[in-house]
Order: structure tokens, then C-alpha cells, then sequence
């Protein structure tokens, strides 16, 4: 999991960005935002189609959380 600091650091960024988006006002280093896991906060192996990470995405896929998909070796 990660740290909160780092979690808390990321979504001060984020808002900064909604503001710049919102005052037309370009960022000066947008490479600095990255995606980042909506259950755990994991920022590596994250998948873009459903806004989380491989790990949370197998659990929940293995529940039948996530609809169209399963397991193909059943």
C-alpha cells in the first residue's frame, strides 16, 4: 500500500491541475502526474480501463466484481 504522504502529495497535484485546466493556465511539468490505483494507491502496473491496479484487478475479477470478465483456464 502506499504511503499516505505520497497519496495525500498526489491529489494536492491533482487539484492544482483541475485549477490550471479550469483557468486555462498551462502546468509547468505535466509529466509529474501519474495514475494511481482508486482501491489501494498503487501507481505501478495500473490499468487504465478500469482505474486500478493488477492486483486489486485479478482479486476483484476472481469475486466476479468486474462484469465481462473471467477467468480463461476454468
Amino acid at each position: 500500500m502506499a504511503k499516505k504522504s505520497v497519496i495525500a502529495r498526489q491529489e494536492r497535484l491533482n487539484d492544482k491541475r483541475v485549477k490550471s485546466i479550469a483557468t486555462w493556465i498551462p502546468t509547468k511539468n505535466p509529466t509529474k502526474y501519474y495514475n494511481r490505483c482508486k482501491v489501494c494507491g498503487r501507481t505501478g502496473s495500473y490499468i487504465r480501463e478500469f482505474g486500478i491496479c493488477r492486483v486489486c484487478f485479478r482479486k476483484y475479477a476472481r469475486e466476479g466484481l468486474i462484469m465481462w470478465v473471467r477467468k480463461a483456464s476454468w
